[in-house]
């Protein structure tokens, strides 16, 4: 079941043109979702800053764009032919059918509602003297419910390793989780599900050939390897980052926007001397951490949680989860995957993709550490921490979007207070001049309240009211949106007050 303030970011989501369910007209279908007027806007400059973070600030990382169509034997190289599966159980009694492992997560989520639950009342009880690590680890009480869930979660990775499916169904029974919908106990056996979509390429069905749509674009610079560096003259260690769309057939796809059937990825893979993994490894957990805490939703919302089971590729692996309205999640995954994929590649293609170091004066194939973000996920991580609800001095309430204000859709609306004495005229004549850094609305309807908050339920983070005094002395007022101040300042220093506070480079310059 959603809550109340998970419905509320759907609701607002549509409300305001950022989310649409896709083809509602028909009914639309299930976890695909369309992205509206101000969720493009601020799903580009998402990827923008995820882009030039990555791209434009290293030498050393250079962009691809690989096609979502490859030849089926990528897929079959990649290991997802074979293993990229999800463990689905149904009920036969509500006929719904769900992933096992999510069933369990759920279980555990719940048990790390309660304790965060129990930290909260102590935070009450204790004030300023509260020392929530100590807490964590002499509580009894806490003590015991992690390391509940934490037992739960290691049985379960050893079980999905071993693939031991009849042992999830039992971890299943044992916790006695029932179905959401109709509370029955009554599940069939756990069984494995291939997740990719099939379709055809070609214009006869018999000589048609099948293919996957690609459920990750990492691949797509697995085969490109060779193509970037030797074109480039790129040595060790460099990158290849991507942005893209992937598909998924998820068993359950649920909670809005964060699992759906067609999602987009912000991927880069980092090419590495072997053994020299560990300390890369290390190095882009604190890079990434650091990207995500530059946006100011707050140091608590991020924590990483390694992986008690390690992908086929991997030695190492941890997500950073962020604390979305349903519970930490992963947002972001860090993998070591040693050098499984350009070797399988290399045996299934019989075409050698190794690099050649001119320091060793020899040939290997290089390892990688990727770097692998969901752009719908930090989509809804910004806007679900960004939808607050306030009480203002007069005892109204409004609902604002705290977006970071470089990333917000709409970085200026204009408004001339009445539409007359020619105050529309000086307003056109300011956003003409400022719509070439900005994107800017202009709004003369309503009164300048309702236009504000407006306003605020988008995000913008600047509002400029031109007024009679204006005509006197070409000054406007400029207000801000989070703290709604109000301050005069000349038209003509308008630009660089919107640069130093708007630009995308000074953020960029924190990291």
């Amino acid at each position: 079941m959603q809550s109340d303030s998970f419905k509320k970011i759907i609701s607002h989501a549509k409300e305001y043109g950022f989310i649409f369910p896709s083809s509602e007209i028909y009914e639309g279908l299930s976890a695909v979702y369309d992205y509206g007027q101000n969720g493009v806007a601020l799903k580009n400059n998402i990827r923008e800053y995820w882009w030039k973070s990555m791209v434009q600030l290293h030498e050393n990382i250079v962009g691809l764009d690989a096609a979502i169509f490859m030849h089926p034997t990528t897929w079959k190289a990649s290991g997802h032919v074979d293993a990229f599966n999800d463990p689905l159980i149904d009920n036969k009694d509500s006929k719904k059918r769900y992933r096992a492992d999510v069933l369990i997560e759920d279980y555990v989520a719940k048990i790390e509602a309660k304790i965060s639950k129990e930290v909260f009342k102590a935070s009450k009880r204790f004030g300023e003297s509260f020392n929530k690590e100590q807490f964590l680890s002499t509580d009894q009480r806490v003590a015991a419910l992690q390391s509940k869930a934490n037992n739960i979660l290691k049985r379960m990775a050893k079980s999905l390793e071993n693939e031991d499916l009849a042992d999830v169904k039992a971890l299943i029974e044992d916790l006695e989780i029932a179905c959401p919908e109709s509370g029955s106990r009554n599940w069939t056996d756990v069984k494995q599900f291939n997740l990719m979509f099939g379709t055809k390429l070609g214009a006869s069905a018999d000589t048609a050939m099948n293919l996957f749509l690609r459920p990750e674009t990492a691949q797509g610079i697995f085969v490109n390897f060779l193509n970037v560096q030797k074109s480039g003259r790129m040595r060790l260690p460099f990158g290849i980052a991507q942005t893209g769309k992937a598909f998924r057939n998820e068993i359950v796809a649920r909670q809005f926007i964060f699992r759906m059937r067609e999602f987009e990825q912000m991927e880069m893979q980092f090419f590495i001397p072997p053994g020299t993994q560990k300390e890369w490894y290390e190095y882009w957990k604190e890079k990434r951490l650091k990207w995500h805490y530059n946006l100011g939703l707050g140091v608590d919302n991020y924590r990483f949680h390694d992986h008690e089971k390690l992908a086929h590729y991997a030695d190492a692996a941890t997500d950073i989860e962020f604390q979305f309205p349903f519970g930490f999640k992963e947002l972001e995954g860090i993998h070591s995957r040693t050098n499984f994929d350009l070797s399988n590649h290399e045996k299934y293609a019989r075409k050698k993709l190794q690099y050649f170091d001119p320091v060793k004066n020899e040939n290997y194939v290089p390892y990688v550490v990727e770097t692998s973000i969901g752009l719908d996920r930090m989509f809804l991580a910004i806007f679900s921490k960004a939808l607050t609800e306030e009480t203002i001095q007069d005892g109204s309430k409004r609902t604002l979007l705290k977006i970071p204000p470089v990333l917000a859709p709409t970085k200026l609306a204009i408004f001339p207070l009445v539409k007359k004495d020619g105050l529309p005229e000086i307003a056109k004549r300011i956003v003409k001049d400022l719509k070439w850094d900005f994107t800017i609305a202009y709004d003369e309807k309503d009164a300048v309240g309702r236009r504000y908050r407006r306003q605020d339920a988008l995000g913008t983070p600047y509002c400029v009211t031109i007024d009679h005094q204006t005509l006197e002395d070409e000054t406007i007022t400029i207000r801000d949106r989070d703290s709604m101040t109000q301050d005069r300042v000349p038209i003509k220093s308008l630009t660089r007050f919107l640069q130093t506070k708007l630009s995308l480079s000074e953020l960029l310059k924190k990291l």
